[in-house]
């Protein structure tokens, strides 16, 4: 078996341009859940969101990459359903934001993603804020 390491860059051309900015945990995880999951739902939208979903307890998206999260869990309300209830009561995502992270961790990602005077938001919209932060972060990275 190739190194961990190895194995990931065998894997980055495979996985959404913003995993294979990240790194290579982030990487494994989404394509060996996806993987699994294909296996089980067949390719399509299900299996890329089970991919996902395993991705968001372990990592958190932070301008146009993934970086691993302080406490693995869910990382919305969405998320922290589990399955089936997930997939009966479909609820907005926080797009990768941790917006079950602390208001502190909040603000320091703001900082990260350049958000001004973070520590003037509440966490809603704090939230908000840097979902919006990484979506403009990403299209500028898919446009080099």
């Amino acid at each position: 078996m190739p190194d961990k390491h190895k194995q990931a860059e065998e894997m980055r051309d495979d996985v959404p341009s913003t995993i294979a900015r990240s790194d290579d945990k982030a990487v494994r995880t989404y394509e060996k859940t996806l993987e699994s999951a294909e296996e089980s739902y067949g390719d399509g939208e299900r299996a890329h969101r089970t991919a996902y979903a395993s991705l968001k307890h372990t990592h958190e998206k932070v301008g146009d990459h993934w970086e691993p999260k302080e406490h693995k869990g869910p990382s919305d309300p969405q998320a922290a359903q589990g399955t089936p209830a997930s997939r009966d009561r479909d609820r907005p995502t926080a797009q990768g934001v941790d917006a079950n992270a602390s208001k502190g961790h909040l603000d320091d990602v703001a900082r990260k993603v350049g958000i001004d005077e973070p520590q003037k938001l509440d966490k809603d919209d704090l939230v908000e804020a840097i979902e919006k932060a990484n979506a403009r972060a990403t299209a500028r990275a898919r446009r080099r």
